[in-house]
């Protein structure tokens, strides 16, 4: 097997192998209950027509045999779906031990979201700089003469560090506004340059300001997606834990053999061992408790497909939530200022999702979780 091959073709292959084992095996006993079947019938046409009562008697056994033969065969044909349907359990909660920490995506992010904030931030853009320390001049030199410079000023040292950044957002930025416009004004008519560059730069700073404004609502909802990783993450462990210790596997074996392993072939053969302990483990319960051995089987099943179906739910909002930044950059891209800025990010933004669509298939990921057991 090729190191190349990903953690999805590794997993479908032993969930594919998987059905194909329970598929024989049903139709052998499928076969088997149909025999069973044309043997009932044909001793009930025989009892009816035998007149000799220890034939009939004879056949009654016969019967009764059959029935109970066929009885067990059902049965085993319950355990069968069980074992089958605990092994994928327990292939897909192994598996997502690497799907649920999307490195890939997030190392993807790292150049876009160091673009989309200097996008953010006016201080990144040509001329501003020297502009804002202008403006901080005229605020020192005149504050005292006006309460609104004052304010500004005060408001600046209660920011922090200025040389980096500006605050265009929040409360503080509406006075910061006001000032910067009576700093425009106090040019006068003489220096028409300066005074077209400051008018420039106080429409830079708002058109930032309203851009920053936007894109916080895209961010609070991956600070929602982010606690819901991190709790679905919390989830998962405690999940994987229970499996691994009915399982009888050590967590550490787990993460040396398979998280951490990056041979292919020793990762399958990891899960087809895995797969195996499943199986037992379904036969042991059945044979320790014959009358409520499927509660525990059961509900570790679903609490892997619940599991899996918030998992699918979640891509589906970081995709959603990707989608976002697209409508915003069509609002601002043509915009003379800031424009250039946007189609830069708009191509970062189409490798981002590029890189998350090879990675995670949101629909597919839930369709499969809602189908991943046989119904017997």
């Amino acid at each position: 097997m090729p190191d190349s091959i990903n953690d999805k073709d590794l997993k479908e292959r032993v969930l594919s192998e998987i059905q194909q084992s329970l598929d024989n095996r049903s139709k052998i006993l499928d076969a088997t209950i149909t025999k069973l079947d044309a043997k009932v019938n044909a001793l009930d046409v025989s009892i009816n027509e035998t007149k000799d009562a220890k034939e009939k008697a004879d056949k009654l056994f016969l019967r009764v045999q059959a029935l109970e033969d066929r009885q067990k065969t059902l049965e085993e044909n319950e355990l069968n779906i069980y074992q089958a349907n605990f092994q994928s359990a327990v292939v897909n909660l192994a598996s997502m031990e690497r799907e649920i920490k999307p490195l890939v995506l997030f190392n993807a992010t790292q150049d876009f979201y160091a673009k989309l904030n200097e996008a953010s931030n006016p201080m990144t853009y040509p001329g501003y700089k020297e502009w804002f320390d202008g403006f901080k001049d005229y605020l020192k030199k005149n504050k005292k003469q006006e309460s609104l410079l004052t304010l500004s000023s005060n408001l600046l040292t209660f920011a922090g560090n200025t040389t980096q950044y500006v605050p265009v957002v929040g409360p503080i930025s509406s006075v910061l506004f006001a000032s910067m416009s009576t700093y425009v004004t106090s040019i006068g008519r003489k220096d028409k340059t300066l005074r077209l560059q400051g008018e420039k730069m106080v429409g830079l700073t708002m058109k930032i300001s309203q851009f920053s404004y936007d894109k916080g609502e895209i961010e609070h909802e991956w600070q929602l997606i982010t606690a819901e990783l991190q709790n679905l993450q919390d989830v998962y462990q405690k999940s994987l834990s229970g499996s691994l210790g009915v399982l009888k596997i050590d967590q550490n074996d787990f993460l040396a053999n398979f998280s951490k392993e990056s041979d292919a072939e020793k990762r399958y053969q990891y899960l087809t061992d895995l797969r195996q302990r499943a199986s037992n483990y379904v036969a042991a319960q059945k044979g320790n408790n014959s009358k409520d051995w499927k509660a525990s089987v059961y509900y570790r099943m679903m609490e892997v497909q619940s599991l899996k179906m918030r998992f699918g739910q979640l891509t589906f909002r970081i995709s959603e939530n990707l989608m976002r930044y697209s409508d915003l950059f069509k609002k601002y891209k043509s915009d003379e200022q800031i424009g250039a800025r946007i189609v830069d990010l708009e191509a970062k933004l189409s490798t981002l999702k590029d890189t998350f669509d090879k990675a995670f298939e949101p629909l597919e990921y839930v369709n499969s979780a809602s189908r991943m057991y046989k119904v017997g």
